[in-house]
């Protein structure tokens, strides 16, 4: 493939907030900078990097990154107000086993210093940062029992409203959720009939939980009043995950040839209402998979067979329009997980062969010089690392490539 490396080069710039933001033409409320793999700390200390330059030269406040909204909340309740240990907070506040991970640990720390200032006084509340999960309390194999979302909602409306508004007691959702192992089974991810959401108490609850979210919603104005804009939020993530939640395990039950499809789109529509929610507040750098973050449909092969549904990030981009842009990564090489130097007649071939490090490519003119070279796609030997695909590469603002990414 001829291509003048001169002109892929004309396309790139130095990787930084400031080259980012010019490909834009606006600062975005929802700024989502994607990833084509988990678990590599060189891409998260990229994104802290460019997350410091945000808050210091852009006024963003809030990262929302692709772990269990409800375990952040001990994560945000320690950068803004110092409750709990870093130790502790990494253990139980981050998901899927990335509170391990140096650069989200450090990502923490930084926030958590920032907050306090070099002075040693707190920032005022408006410029405090905020962390976020974007995902439900889900996993791969298994969604969470709504135990801990309903009775938090439940709390907050029962100190707060009439009792005689309350559409049921305590004791009427303990005893109707029962044993939490009944709805964390994983054997109901391929076995509908060991899901209990069609059960007659998953029923009730359903219906409980949509008239405590609608409680909510109508008691408004008295309980920001009562308490506080912050916890009202709250209580309105508790609402939003308590519905999504029995509403996920009711089509985990279902029998039918699209549950996988409701799934992984109920899912996507539970991390779009998540960034809704945090973007609310001003503008949001959100961290996640390419896959998740993407304008166009997201795919995967499963038992089932191939599984479409619209992203959270085809979902926010549909209401935002030009207040959300999407930044996916590509890289060149992952050695230690067998990824060697891409071939040369694709994107990340072609970005490989530029001597630079990192880079933030004009991905829109990079696709106009690319246009009569037509780049291959890229095929991993790693199941862990999703290739760019170059049909997709002109609907993004920008592209983030990383040449090498090399284990700590």
């Amino acid at each position: 493939m001829a291509t003048d490396l001169k002109d892929i080069a004309d396309t790139t710039h130095a990787l930084d907030a400031a080259a980012l933001m010019r490909l834009l033409p606006t600062r975005p409320r929802l700024l989502a900078l994607g990833e084509p793999t988990h678990g590599e700390d060189a891409l998260l200390d990229t994104r802290n990097e460019l997350f410091r330059q945000l808050v210091e030269q852009y006024g963003y406040r809030t990262i929302a990154i692709e772990s269990d909204c409800l375990t952040g909340l001990a994560v945000d309740d320690h950068v803004t107000s110092g409750a709990g240990t870093l130790d502790e907070v990494m253990e139980r506040g981050i998901s899927h086993g990335w509170g391990a991970s140096a650069a989200n640990r450090e990502l923490v720390r930084w926030m958590r210093a920032y907050n306090i200032r070099t002075d040693g006084e707190g920032r005022p509340a408006s410029e405090r940062l905020r962390f976020a999960g974007l995902d439900g309390p889900l996993e791969i194999t298994h969604a969470a029992s709504p135990r801990h979302a309903l009775t938090a909602l439940h709390r907050y409306l029962a100190a707060h409203v009439d009792a005689a508004l309350l559409p049921c007691t305590a004791g009427t959702l303990d005893r109707l959720i029962g044993t939490d192992d009944r709805w964390t089974d994983p054997a109901a991810m391929l076995d509908p009939s060991r899901s209990v959401g069609r059960s007659a108490e998953a029923g009730q609850l359903r219906l409980l939980a949509d008239d405590l979210a609608m409680l909510l919603d109508q008691q408004t104005p008295h309980l920001i009043a009562a308490t506080s804009r912050d916890e009202r939020e709250r209580a309105g993530l508790y609402a939003r995950t308590a519905t999504g939640l029995l509403r996920y395990h009711h089509w985990m039950a279902d029998t039918s040839p699209a549950r996988m499809t409701r799934l992984c789109a109920l899912r996507a529509s539970m991390m779009a209402d998540n960034l809704f929610a945090v973007a609310a507040r001003g503008p949001v750098l959100v961290h996640a998979h390419n896959s998740l973050l993407q304008r166009e449909k997201s795919s995967m092969r499963l038992w089932e067979g191939v599984v479409e549904w619209w992203s959270p990030g085809a979902l926010v981009s549909a209401r935002y329009g030009a207040e959300y842009a999407f930044v996916p990564t590509a890289l060149g090489t992952i050695r230690h997980q067998g990824v060697e130097t891409p071939p040369p007649d694709t994107v990340e071939g072609l970005l490989y062969q530029l001597p630079e490090e990192r880079r933030v490519v004009d991905a829109r003119r990079l696709t106009a010089t690319l246009a009569d070279a037509r780049p291959a796609p890229r095929v991993s030997p790693w199941f862990g690392y999703a290739p760019l695909d170059p049909a997709h590469l002109g609907t993004s603002d920008g592209l983030v490539f990383v040449k090498d990414v090399r284990r700590r």
